[in-house]
């Protein structure tokens, strides 16, 4: 009989085990069933921490969210612009860091409130430079819906760094679609180049966030 000891299980060890695991069969393929079976447990008992698995899904989006912050604190002398880009840019490479990141975050709730010293910093930024509290807060969440739709629709292209999604042969594309050129000739504005597309709506969102502060 084994005497090695064995870390407890609790929701961090259980939601760590998950993530590594995504990166190897995807959302699709994760289960409670495929979790246990990594911890060398019975499913069962992953219910005395997580009811269902979108309880596990809120915990790894949580769990996501940390590991992102604990890259490092925001810079005091960035303007809202600046801080704001940066956030984004952030949010973006810790989805891309798992397959199926950005899936895992969307609809997600956070299990804890380590989220509201990051958003608590924004918001006083913002309104120190003017905006109401309101306006404040649509534009954090506009950018950050604009994160997410990107990167959700760049994870279906671009499984993980390297593994392109079956189907989206640009060449291919473009041989169907030649009946209508400007369509095809598009192909590879939308499905190439995701980080010069990337930065070039951030920066849209940006502008026109101070665009529209500039009127009120």
């Amino acid at each position: 009989m084994s005497t090695e000891r064995r870390a407890p299980l609790d929701r961090r060890r259980v939601a760590d085990t998950a993530l590594q695991l995504l990166n190897e069969v995807g959302l699709d393929g994760l289960s409670l069933r495929a979790i246990a079976r990594e911890l060398d447990v019975k499913a069962p008992a992953l219910y005395w921490h997580f009811k269902d698995k979108q309880a596990l899904l809120d915990e790894m989006a949580t769990e996501m969210y940390r590991r992102m912050v604990a890259e490092g604190a925001p810079d005091p002398d960035d303007t809202w612009q600046e801080r704001l880009l940066k956030a984004n840019r952030g949010l973006r490479t810790a989805l891309l860091a798992y397959r199926d990141g950005a899936k895992v975050f969307s609809g997600s709730r956070f299990t804890g409130i380590e989220h509201a010293e990051h958003m608590e910093g924004m918001l006083r930024l913002l309104t120190s430079a003017g905006f109401t509290l309101a306006r404040a807060a649509r534009a954090l969440n506009t950018a950050y819906l604009y994160t997410l739709g990107f990167v959700t629709e760049e994870q279906g292209v671009i499984l993980l760094p390297g593994e392109r999604r079956e189907g989206y042969d640009l060449d291919e594309r473009a041989r169907m679609m030649a009946d209508h050129p400007l369509t095809a000739q598009a192909g590879p504005e939308i499905f190439e180049n995701f980080d010069r597309n990337f930065e070039e709506g951030l920066t849209l969102i940006v502008t026109g966030i101070e665009a529209l502060h500039g009127e009120r």
